[in-house]
């Protein structure tokens, strides 16, 4: 049986972190895997984590397995901080193993209900959108959305592109903090596609990943709630691994929006789902979330945290920006400093990315696309000046 499987091809991502790992140069920079780093190149636990930890090693007096759908209080408290109040009664809800698992079973969610309905995403998306849905067999198609040249978002094509979207079709729209581009619309903007996919009939799927990590934890939800209180059936995957830095506790969760007489038929099908994939979904960082959510005086802690971890990637973005002004004698990376979250693409050729690699020890994705929390006060005029000698 396994000697007719073929190879797979890598991870482009995971190929990055091995070949930066086997480069022996200790000038090298990390700006591929998407995890934030502080100023001395470490991804820490938080405050509230680690408090809430002792907490737990303390009270907790059983590993016993918890629900399918998770804890009621988990799915309770991630509910009420992406959407605020009002939703309760609409929300069926799933813990999963973090953003990726809740992105899977929201699809399978999707195959099972409306099997023929075409998935949008947009050009370009997280690499793992259309991997999940090629896997599944699923219809895709995209939708215009970064701008090559002004490194912004091609709002008209946005716009044209979901106009074309048929009755019934899924829309996938990034939250916050686009990934790849760190390219985001605006409150306008963002009113005009819900009219649009309003006109067309369509559902949208909203990937929240980096809620808290562009202009701040309610701002960052704020159109996710718009798309919320306006369609009847909205599909949410979140993840806790970047606002918690708990990336390896696999916290995720599934929001699947809907009347209320339907809730009950809804909430069975993702706990049925959640019996095929994995049964019990993981407990422990979902735990640690409820925890920090619950209790006043952690959670005042974890969002000053958070807030001091989105200031510093902003003056990385102002101060690379500076940088890049000063060796380049243009604005061309300006954009950089609007750009929210912790990637931008910075628009250099896939020449220019390996040149980067292997004279300068920089490392970032093919595509440009670089991790701004992996850079610090000494890395930013090193990056600055090579992208000026390689980009010219």
């Amino acid at each position: 049986m396994l000697d007719v499987l073929n190879p797979q091809p890598q991870d482009k991502i995971l190929q990055l972190i091995a070949m930066y790992r086997d480069d022996p140069r200790d000038t090298k920079i990390d700006l591929g895997v998407g995890v934030y780093k502080d100023a001395n190149g470490l991804t820490p636990v938080m405050r509230a984590v680690k408090a809430a930890e002792r907490q737990l090693w303390e009270t907790q007096t059983t590993k016993s397995y918890t629900g399918l759908a998770g804890e009621p209080a988990y799915n309770a408290a991630m509910v009420g901080m992406i959407l605020g109040d009002g939703f309760a009664e609409r929300a069926a809800s799933v813990a999963t193993p973090g953003g990726t698992g809740a992105i899977r079973q929201a699809l399978e969610l999707i195959k099972m209900a409306a099997p023929g309905a075409t998935v949008w995403l947009s050009n370009p998306t997280w690499p793992n959108h259309p991997s999940i849905i090629k896997y599944l067999g699923m219809k895709m198609a995209e939708y215009r959305y970064f701008d090559a040249e002004t490194r912004g978002v091609d709002f008209a094509g946005v716009l044209e592109d979901l106009g074309k979207v048929a009755k019934g079709d899924i829309v996938l729209l990034h939250g916050c903090c686009h990934n790849p581009t760190g390219a985001n619309l605006t409150a306008d903007q963002w009113a005009q596609v819900a009219d649009v996919l309003e006109a067309q009939g369509a559902i949208p799927f909203i990937d929240l990943a980096y809620q808290g990590f562009g202009d701040g934890l309610e701002e960052d939800a704020a159109a996710t709630r718009m798309i919320a209180a306006r369609f009847p059936e909205v599909l949410i995957a979140a993840s806790c691994s970047k606002n918690f830095g708990i990336y390896r506790e696999r916290t995720g969760v599934l929001i699947a929006l809907t009347e209320p007489a339907r809730r009950a038929v809804v909430q069975g099908n993702l706990a049925f789902l959640n019996r095929q994939n994995y049964s019990f979904p993981p407990d422990h960082g979902a735990r640690l979330v409820t925890m920090i959510l619950e209790d006043a005086a952690l959670r005042a802690d974890w969002q000053a945290e958070l807030e001091e971890v989105r200031q510093s990637m902003l003056g990385l973005r102002q101060t690379l920006a500076e940088e890049l002004r000063r060796a380049t004698n243009s604005d061309r990376f300006d954009f950089v400093a609007h750009h929210r979250g912790m990637f931008s693409r910075l628009g250099l050729t896939e020449a220019q990315v390996v040149t980067l690699r292997e004279d300068h020890g920089i490392y970032m994705v093919g595509d440009s696309r670089i991790n701004i929390a992996g850079l610090n006060a000494r890395t930013v005029p090193i990056l600055a000046a090579a992208i000026a000698k390689v980009a010219g």
